[in-house]
């Protein structure tokens, strides 16, 4: 399924056989402070920056409606400032969906990963909830 929104990754997840959790890492974009002029450039124009991990959560899919929600409770913790929500998604078994506990780890790898500029295991999505290409 191809996943070009928010709304399909909310509709692919709740499809699959196994029980999923659905793992988000907010990010900030900010512009490195030993930027050229040309990077200060685009970055004024909406391109570049560097990415910067606000804060975590993981949710059943069934906790979800829309994105408006999870920006909703992303606003609640005081993180209004993204530029960026990358998703990923953990399956359980038949038997035994995916806890909270469950997902702590992988999301501290998410973290780092994307501190790391290594993100391209995960869906983006802007703050309209539409998937986009980084890089």
């Amino acid at each position: 399924m191809d996943i070009s929104s928010f709304d399909d990754l909310l509709q692919a997840s709740r499809a699959q056989p196994e029980p999923q959790r659905l793992l988000f890492v907010f990010a900030g974009v900010e512009l490195p402070d030993d930027a050229t002029p040309e990077q200060r450039e685009r970055f004024e124009a909406g391109q570049g920056g560097a990415l910067h991990p606000l804060m975590c959560v993981d949710k059943r899919p069934g906790e979800l409606a829309s994105f408006s929600q999870l920006v909703e409770e992303a606003s609640q913790f005081g993180q209004n400032n993204w530029g960026i929500v990358f998703a990923a998604a953990m399956s359980g078994t038949v038997n035994r969906a995916p806890t909270s506990q469950d997902a702590e780890e992988p999301l501290q790898r998410m973290v780092e990963a994307i501190k790391r500029g290594e993100h391209g295991g995960y869906i983006p999505f802007d703050v309209q909830g539409h998937a986009v290409q980084i890089g």
